[in-house]
């Protein structure tokens, strides 16, 4: 590989044993990929057919499964091709837009799930309330603050790592991230590992803290109330709650690995680089389709079951 190429292209050097397992692995992503896409798209498809679910909760929902189509097309199609190919290689901009989109993804998600716990709160802690708390046009602006802000703040961070030269060209990932394009970079990375880390932050700590304030009063209210509504609670608030627990212990578990030495096997790195980007967006809209019972109806229906 001569010079110029090696400064305008990167390799992806985390794949393991591509040469013997390559149509395996590509068979495999392929059928998940078609999978999070059918899936979501048949839960988005219900809740935006039926003037019955026209309502917050399911606005949010919606906006949870968009989500995790634009994380899934931010990492699936690249990764197809380069399962197919000779060379694992991309360029260094769009490494810098892949690596963009997906901390966008995550953020966006621990942003909407926060605004989630808030409806749920406001539901059950403070249900006089709701109508008057919880309008339209406050979903509107919760909805877009919940896109736009991840979008400012990962894209200073873009930036800032962008102006990073780099010494190396070799990512030990299968996908490009923020983090290792600054541990590649040979100049000051001071200014981007700060606000890095004051990002990462802030797109996680103050969500968990809400969210565990949020539901440590629901279980209060619940635990005082009659069991129907506490059936009824919980029908509503477990589905969320879990999907929650499980992208907080993904994100952690790539933050640990990202910040840790290479004394972690490459192999659990490559397992734990891909889960953001295979549970939620399979199984978000699994547990909505099956646990939340209007949204269950209304597939029984769509596909004529009893």
């Amino acid at each position: 590989m001569d010079v110029n190429y090696n400064n305008t292209y990167l390799i992806l050097g985390g794949h393991v044993q591509l040469a013997k397992y390559r149509y395996l692995y590509f068979s495999m992503s392929l059928l998940l990929f078609i999978l999070i896409i059918c899936s979501n798209t048949v839960v988005l498809y219900v809740i935006y057919a039926h003037e019955s679910l026209h309502k917050p909760m399911y606005a949010f929902i919606a906006a949870l499964l968009m989500n995790a189509l634009f994380g899934s097309i931010s990492i699936y199609p690249k990764l197809l091709i380069d399962l197919l190919s000779a060379t694992q290689t991309i360029s260094r901009p769009a490494c810098r837009l892949q690596s963009f989109l997906f901390y966008v993804y995550g953020a966006i998600e621990f942003t909407l799930l926060s605004a989630m716990a808030f409806d749920r709160y406001i539901s059950i802690c403070r249900p006089l309330q709701y109508h008057s708390l919880v309008k339209t046009q406050t979903v509107k602006l919760i909805l877009f603050l919940a896109f736009c802000l991840p979008c400012c703040k990962i894209g200073i961070a873009t930036i800032l790592s962008a102006n990073i030269g780099l010494c190396k060209f070799v990512l030990m990932r299968i996908t490009c991230d923020i983090y290792s394009l600054v541990k590649a970079g040979c100049g000051d990375s001071t200014v981007s590992n700060a606000y890095g880390l004051t990002v990462m932050v802030l797109s996680i700590l103050p969500h968990v803290i809400f969210i565990a304030f949020s539901y440590t009063r629901i279980l209060s209210i619940c635990l005082r109330s009659s069991r129907d509504f506490r059936r009824g609670a919980l029908n509503t608030c477990l589905p969320h709650l879990f999907i929650f627990l499980n992208f907080t212990i993904i994100a952690m578990f790539e933050v640990i690995q990202n910040r840790i030495p290479a004394s972690i096997p490459h192999i659990i790195r490559l397992i734990v680089s891909l889960l953001g980007v295979v549970i939620p967006p399979l199984f978000n809209p699994l547990i909505y389709g099956l646990k939340m019972q209007a949204i269950s109806q209304c597939l029984k229906a769509l596909f004529k079951l009893k």
